[in-house]
């Protein structure tokens, strides 16, 4: 065979192979695409559902997503019907565990409580303080006004002390969450999220003193040493009191004349004093 005619089929056929192979990725690539992606369902809220609610059938859809489930999220509505619902929770987002409360926990302000942590209802006035100014979630913290046992400083008066600081309002009278504008509530009591040592200081100072809330930044976490103010501190400096000042035109009383006379008793002698009678010059 032509050396020649050898060399042009060895490159026709390698040509061939490179078209070959080309095509087939192209194929291959177009029937992959055309492949449906792997979905998984999940189940999802049926409407806007509300902070301490319990979840029933009617609150509860499923949707469908690509790719694997993500972590925490519940795969069967039954295992999310009865539980109390810790955050708000709306229509068509998914539903984790994280946002439900533990099985057999039911709902309402209890299920919003973490472990270890208490709700603490504390009466308030409606003027003082800011009763009716706080909405679920918001940072307060706590003073109390009264005189100190024992007789402490009597002088000093009335004192006020911050007892708390950074506490978190669970909810403002009955509501545990805020309306549907955010507004607050004119309410006499609110519940304070709160340690077990915390409980026993509020629950001691609202039998004994008076309790005043203060609205704090909820970004300012930082509990600052605060000392307690007494009343006679606020006066305290102020300089003397100024001596009332003689009306305009009022004369100055007249100076008493006096005249002296000497008084020698042996060899000792003394000088006292005598007012001169009035009429006299």
């Amino acid at each position: 065979m032509n050396r020649r005619l050898l060399t042009i089929l060895v490159v026709a056929f390698v040509i061939a192979g490179a078209c070959a192979f080309l095509v087939y990725r192209m194929v291959g690539n177009r029937i992959t695409a055309s492949k449906p992606a792997s979905t998984t369902t999940i189940v999802s809220a049926a409407n806007n559902i509300k902070l301490g609610s319990v979840l029933a059938a009617s609150d509860l859809s499923t949707i469908e997503i690509q790719g694997s489930a993500p972590k925490g999220a519940i795969l069967k509505t039954s295992d999310a019907i009865g539980r109390g619902v810790l955050s708000e929770i709306y229509q068509g987002e998914p539903i984790l565990e994280s946002r439900l409360a533990p099985v057999g926990s039911g709902g309402g302000l209890a299920s919003t409580i973490p472990q270890g942590m208490r709700a603490c209802a504390v009466k308030v006035d409606d003027v003082v303080g800011v009763a009716g100014f706080v909405t679920p979630g918001m940072r307060v913290d706590v003073l109390v006004s009264g005189n100190p046992p024992g007789g402490i400083s009597p002088t000093q008066g009335t004192m006020t002390r911050t007892i708390l600081q950074n506490i978190q309002v669970l909810s403002a009278g009955t509501d545990i969450q805020k309306d549907a504008e955010g507004k607050p509530q004119q309410v006499q009591v609110v519940n304070l999220l709160v340690t077990p040592e915390q409980a026993q200081t509020l629950s001691l100072a609202s039998n004994q003193l008076k309790i005043q809330l203060v609205l704090r930044n909820p970004l300012d976490t930082k509990v600052t040493d605060v000392q307690g103010t007494a009343m006679g501190n606020l006066f305290a400096n102020q300089g003397a009191v100024a001596s009332p000042q003689q009306p305009a035109g009022a004369q100055k009383p007249a100076r008493r004349r006096t005249y002296t006379v000497e008084v020698i008793n042996g060899s000792k002698s003394s000088e006292q004093k005598f007012p001169v009678p009035e009429g006299q010059h």
